[in-house]
């Protein structure tokens, strides 16, 4: 059981830690984002975090930094040392083959084959174990990895973008472009941290659009230029396997995967022979079944999902429950009755069927505004 010596500098040490992590914000997939911070007699001594699969851990890496000034020292770790032999050997060896004296870890690990044993490893070492420091700022490092191992599924956010009367488009379709530069550089942002864009098929056949990052390792903070990973898995759901096998994403670097509801091995033969990956999953109404497509991508290590794509499949999502966060740009013009909607929701007759949100931060991006806001349970209608 953690024990109750929590200092001051506690918390200062755990918030470098947190820091470090942050490096890895693009760069760990599957992985989780580690820091980890060694100190001795007041003095960091070690630093180090995760930045990619089959790399060394963070712990690993402050071990190596710190040599024999890690014996007797306290480790500062975002969080849980791992305990399995995986492509790296566990990090809670090495912290008791250091001679670390305390560890202090902001967060358990929701992964089975950790949860709690990595502690229950050192403690049994006789190194001191406390738990909760800054842990709701550690959780935030890895929303994707924490949701794929607790509800088998990936962290879903939806990027919209809108004039200030909540539109995305003129009423012919012409969208290009609603926000600035600045918003859409901060768009390849979500991009670059995530591990798939979903889109639909209307969006492919209406703007062609690439699905890509086209950021350098210099524009993503902390990132060197040789740790930066690989394109986001591009998914599309084409429920009728219409797209062309020239969809310009068909042909970009990284992979596409096409999600039909339709057994047409000619048209897969030749979207494959194109480049493409072809999945065939059951139905949800006209569209895919958002719930097993979920499932899907937590089964190949898809930790965070962006949806990128017009007001139908966005509103499908929302309307099946499956977003966590919805990232709204909105810009300061107005575009008229006319234009298109934000979102494709089915009709909603009372206000106790209001579909609450909750903002979590609101700040200005170029001329525009950025709104992060998580769907909750509906409301009650006010007596």
């Amino acid at each position: 059981m953690a024990t109750k010596t929590m200092k001051a500098d506690d918390y200062a040490f755990m918030s470098r830690a947190i820091q470090l992590a942050e490096q890895g914000l693009y760069t760990t997939h599957p992985n989780p984002r580690v820091g980890c911070v060694l100190v001795r007699d007041g003095e960091i001594v070690g630093e180090g975090f995760h930045r990619r699969a089959g790399e060394p851990h963070a712990e690993r890496n402050a071990l190596a930094e710190a040599g024999e000034r890690a014996r007797g020292a306290t480790a500062y770790v975002t969080l849980e040392p791992c305990c399995h032999h995986g492509k790296t050997p566990p990090c809670s060896d090495g912290l008791i083959e250091a001679g670390v004296a305390r560890v202090v870890v902001a967060m358990t690990d929701p992964n089975p084959q950790v949860a709690g044993q990595g502690i229950a490893q050192l403690e049994a070492a006789g190194i001191l174990v406390d738990q909760g420091v800054m842990t709701a700022q550690a959780m935030a490092l890895n929303p994707g990895f924490i949701a794929r191992m607790t509800r088998g599924r990936p962290f879903v956010r939806c990027k919209l973008a809108m004039s200030l009367d909540g539109r995305t488009a003129m009423a012919s379709g012409e969208s290009k472009w609603i926000t600035s530069d600045a918003a859409r550089r901060d768009v390849q942002r979500l991009r670059a941290r995530s591990d798939a864009i979903v889109t639909g098929i209307g969006t492919v056949q209406a703007d062609d659009p690439s699905m890509n990052v086209r950021l350098e390792a210099a524009d993503l903070p902390g990132v060197a230029s040789d740790a930066y990973r690989l394109q986001p898995l591009r998914v599309v759901l084409d429920p009728e396997l219409a797209i062309s096998p020239d969809a310009r994403l068909i042909g970009l670097p990284g992979k596409t995967l096409l999600v039909c509801a339709v057994d047409d091995d000619g048209r897969r033969r030749a979207l494959e022979a194109a480049g493409a990956e072809v999945l065939q999953l059951p139905r949800q109404g006209q569209g895919i079944d958002l719930d097993r497509l979920l499932e899907t991508l937590a089964a190949r290590g898809i930790n965070e999902v962006l949806i990128e794509s017009g007001p139908t499949l966005a509103g499908a999502a929302v309307s099946a429950g499956v977003v966590d966060e919805l990232v709204i740009y909105a810009a300061p013009i107005l575009m008229g009755s006319d234009a298109r909607g934000l979102l494709n929701l089915p009709a909603l007759t009372e206000m106790k069927d209001r579909i609450a949100l909750e903002i979590l931060d609101l700040r200005q991006i170029g001329p525009d505004l950025r709104i992060r806001v998580k769907p909750t349970r509906p409301v009650e209608a006010d007596s």
